[in-house]
């Protein structure tokens, strides 16, 4: 296996959280990114890229000024991109769409948040793409804003107690919010739903003293990534679930590589009745720079792949045949997409496999809710290893 040392992007968001290279709508059919442009290092503007064509284009979405390097950019299921901008501590959002030569601009309002708030940023793309949401982090608590596709501008959907973090969508109706909530010194993974003023219920806790959060989630099959200190206390593992299901989260041996941070960040879709089988691409950082593997549940086995060049790190999809598509940029090619069919079971070549077992984390009296999605509600207090 070889790795290209291709460096992660380290430009800040609003709330000085690192934002990936770019940012993928739901369906896969569009990207949008910050590109430089021009002369100076701060010649940022907005790019929209086209995924679903024969070939990906790139269109600049430049405005009358540069944008601040922490601007956070989104595109819209219909290729519009949503821009999030802070100005005398408000925070403004537009829509920017191409006309002709230029670039088009449409106000959609602003968030002032109070002096406490912690930071303001925009959450994963809905599915849909018709609507956009932005946690408000506060002190105490979180407030979760619709800032696109509302009836009039911004417009507040709910508070949630505790500190929020992540962001998973349960559903392809974008009702169902996952989001990290932070209460007691603890973090456990907690569902918001939208269409009931942002009622909030409890998704995850593995066990009572354990840090739990969802990193990913596949409405198709239900197949959802969780990163939890529960088999292992002191030290996070990444696990794996069946939404509605009342089997114990798997924790797989072969998701633990030592001196290197793994991160899910996309899962196969379409796979209605075989979560198992899914495909789920994560993104690998080491001491040689970072690069892309594979895993699939049902193998137990992490399958390694050279990162293409430009690569823009931490970001991709994948179709329901098994096609991974990771966009890319060079000096050569500005705007393209490498695509990747990763080795099945029994395929050794071009993968590297690394075997592992499983930890489970189960209660024989754990009860699973009905509503809306639980992974496991009551605390799980017992190991069980396979």
């Amino acid at each position: 296996m070889t790795a290209c040392a291709i460096e992660p992007s380290a430009d800040p968001g609003n709330d000085g959280v690192p934002r990936a290279g770019c940012t993928i709508t739901a369906g896969g059919a569009y990207a949008a990114r910050l590109a430089r442009g021009g002369e100076g290092p701060d010649a940022w503007f907005p790019e929209r890229w086209t995924l679903d064509g024969p070939e990906p284009y790139a269109v600049p979405l430049p405005v009358n000024q540069p944008e601040d390097p922490g601007t956070e950019v989104q595109p819209m299921g219909d290729g519009r991109v949503l821009v999030h901008r802070v100005a005398a501590g408000r925070h403004h959002f537009s829509l920017l769409y191409p006309t002709g030569p230029g670039t088009g601009e449409q106000s959609l309002g602003a968030v002032e948040c109070p002096a406490d708030t912690l930071g303001l940023r925009l959450l994963p793309p809905v599915p849909g793409g018709e609507r956009a949401y932005a946690l408000a982090l506060g002190p105490r608590a979180t407030v979760l804003w619709q800032v696109a596709g509302g009836a009039s501008g911004p417009e507040r959907v709910g508070e949630v107690p505790g500190r929020c973090s992540g962001g998973v969508w349960l559903d392809g109706a974008g009702r169902m919010l996952a989001l990290d909530r932070e209460t007691g010194g603890r973090v456990k993974a907690v569902v918001v739903d939208l269409e009931r003023e942002g009622e909030v219920s409890p998704l995850l806790q593995i066990a009572a003293d354990s840090d739990d959060r969802l990193l990913l989630a596949d409405p198709d099959s239900g197949l959802a990534l969780v990163r939890s200190d529960a088999p292992s206390p002191g030290r996070e593992r990444i696990g794996w679930g069946v939404l509605g299901s009342t089997l114990p989260v798997r924790f797989p041996d072969c998701l633990v590589l030592p001196d290197c941070a793994v991160t899910p960040f996309a899962i196969q879709p379409g796979q209605a009745l075989t979560p198992e089988r899914c495909a789920v691409a994560l993104r690998v950082d080491g001491a040689l720079g970072s690069w892309v593997a594979v895993w699939r549940p049902a193998e137990r086995e992490v399958r390694h792949l050279p990162a293409p060049e430009g690569w823009l790190t931490g970001a991709g999809l994948w179709t329901a045949d098994g096609e991974l598509r990771l966009p890319c940029s060079t000096p050569q090619l500005p705007c393209g997409l490498a695509r990747l069919r990763a080795p099945g079971a029994g395929d050794e070549e071009g993968a590297e496999d690394t075997d592992g077992g499983e930890t489970d984390v189960s209660d024989a009296s754990a009860s699973a809710p009905q509503r809306p999605v639980p992974l496991q509600q009551a605390p799980l207090a017992r190991l069980v290893t396979n």
